[in-house]
């Protein structure tokens, strides 16, 4: 029996540093089984818990469950109670915490028990060996942290990401290997668009790729349901994607990763200086995406780029323009019906369309290419090697450098041409390695390159905007210019047909648009 001036209401206090730790033999649940038996066993009577899931370094006022139990205490200032907890880690594992812990519930009014330690109330040989228990808690924390931070480290120098996974992949468990990064459809796909797209100029600014996340109901949004434009720039600044591993806190730059890329250095770069030079655009509700030839054709008046707009007629239908909206052009604000203009185009198109013959042709000088391939891509191999022994041996005497270097200015230097060699190697490596022999056969990576030579206006007049678009980017090689009058200027060819055209005389056109 209790002595009368003996506290005999008890509250527990539980914590975990994880929420798998919930499930497991310490978790929760068994810590409150145990202290309600030693209550039990005192003759206390429980009349609260208070849970916490929270690492045990942190301060006892960011601890939601401890906030509680001190807010519980202050509001029954006149009750003495028994604050019960598992042991002296679950208390607190700082000095400075659990010291400042137990002041705030002596304050209170509240004694402490502990299932596994015996606290001692003015002892000081209790109030010692308690802070060395407290410190001993600290310093296991501290190793803990050590040890996690060593482990994460070396995992990243093994070539394994060890953050949560970007989006585009997910982690998959292999054996002999931990978890790994692999492609995680159809986001893959997605984030690979968006960085080609983005490097080819089909997006012309970042509120662009935002829209085409945005495009996707299952894409990855924040809280509120939002895709912020801080996310795209997030994606498109790292370098995970491809397959390489870059951190500042443990000094890896471009190192390889186990992992499979999703996109290329070479588009990885030139996205970076898309992104270094461009103008980022509010964003504005998107209308593009119904216009083939929104920012390719510009008018004929003063050479810039028709906008494209959606009037409301009666009954709420669309109807779909391109107009001119420069000022001081004698063309200002007059409409030009969509299906018109890109009919007209569509007229040029028709006019690509080579001869059999002349595919025939193309045929074979393509099966030459075809088989010169190998030794160009032996040739580009070995002169990359060459260039990363090289890149090898200046970042030994580099190394050897920092190492003798006390000026810290000198020593930044270096590490920063270690950096940009680093990368420079990574590009290199990825040159090399991307030099294979085509798998296939000659025929199947052909076909749909002639199919497209032979009949550029089919695949036009799918109507898709995205197949438009990628029609004129291959058949052209500059925007085209569009007269309200005299209707489409023929633009210059692209490569591909403009080597075609010299190999049989230019192709006979049927006069659309007039102008040359």
């Amino acid at each position: 029996m209790n002595q009368k001036n003996s506290p005999d209401k008890a509250v527990i206090y539980c914590r975990v540093s994880s929420r798998a730790q919930e499930t497991e033999g310490h978790g929760l649940t068994g810590q409150e089984t145990r202290c309600r038996e030693y209550a039990s066993s005192k003759g206390y009577d429980v009349v609260a818990v208070f849970p916490d899931t929270i690492s045990g370094g942190l301060d006892f006022m960011k601890r939601p469950g401890m906030v509680a139990l001190l807010s519980f205490l202050e509001a029954q200032p006149d009750e003495k109670f028994v604050v019960i907890f598992d042991d002296p880690k679950r208390f607190a594992r700082s000095t400075r915490f659990h010291l400042d812990l137990r002041e705030a519930l002596r304050k209170r009014g509240a004694s402490i028990e502990c299932l596994n330690f015996k606290f001692e109330e003015d002892s000081p040989e209790g109030e010692f060996i308690e802070t060395i228990i407290a410190a001993q808690g600290e310093l296991e924390r501290k190793q803990n942290g050590r040890q996690v931070g060593q482990k994460m480290k070396a995992r990243m120098q093994n070539g394994f990401w060890i953050h949560n996974p970007p989006i585009g992949y997910r982690y998959e468990t292999h054996p002999g290997r931990g978890k790994v990064l692999v492609p995680n459809p159809p986001f893959d796909s997605i984030i690979r668009e968006a960085f080609h797209g983005f490097a080819s100029g089909r997006f012309q600014t970042q509120a662009e790729v935002m829209r085409f996340f945005e495009s996707f109901p299952d894409f990855p949004r924040n809280k509120h349901g939002q895709i912020k434009q801080q996310r795209v720039t997030d994606i498109l600044t790292q370098p995970v994607y491809t397959g390489h591993i870059c951190s500042e806190t443990y000094g890896i730059k471009w190192l390889k990763a186990q992992h499979e890329p999703l996109i290329s250095l070479e588009t990885f770069e030139k996205v970076q200086e898309r992104r270094d030079g461009a103008a980022y655009a509010p964003k504005r509700k998107n209308i593009g995406d119904e216009f083939a030839l929104r920012g390719i054709a510009v008018c004929g008046g003063c050479n810039v780029p028709l906008r494209s707009s959606l009037a409301r007629g009666k009954m709420g239908k669309r109807y779909p323009y391109y107009l001119c909206q420069t000022k001081t052009c004698d063309h200002y604000g007059k409409s030009i019906r969509r299906d018109v203009l890109e009919g007209e185009v569509g007229k040029l198109i028709k006019d690509l369309q080579p001869s059999p013959g002349l595919i025939a042709l193309a045929r074979a000088m393509f099966r030459k290419a075809w088989d010169a391939r190998d030794a160009q891509a032996k040739t580009i191999r070995a002169a990359a090697t060459r260039q990363i022994k090289a890149i090898e041996k200046e970042t030994a005497t580099l190394l050897n450098r920092i190492m003798g270097a006390t000026n810290t200015q000198v020593i930044a230097a270096y590490e920063t041409k270690l950096a940009e060699m680093e990368k420079e190697k990574a590009i290199l490596a990825e040159k090399r390695d991307n030099q294979i022999v085509p798998t296939g056969t000659f025929e199947e990576k052909l076909e749909p390159l002639l199919l497209f030579l032979s009949n550029p206006l089919k695949l036009w007049d799918s109507g898709s905007v995205f197949a438009r678009r990628a029609v004129l980017k291959l058949a052209f090689a500059d925007r085209i210019t569009y007269d309200r009058i005299n209707g489409p200027r023929t633009p210059e060819m692209s490569f591909l047909f403009k080597a075609l055209s010299g190999l049989s005389g230019p192709f006979e056109r049927s006069g659309a648009g007039g102008g040359t």
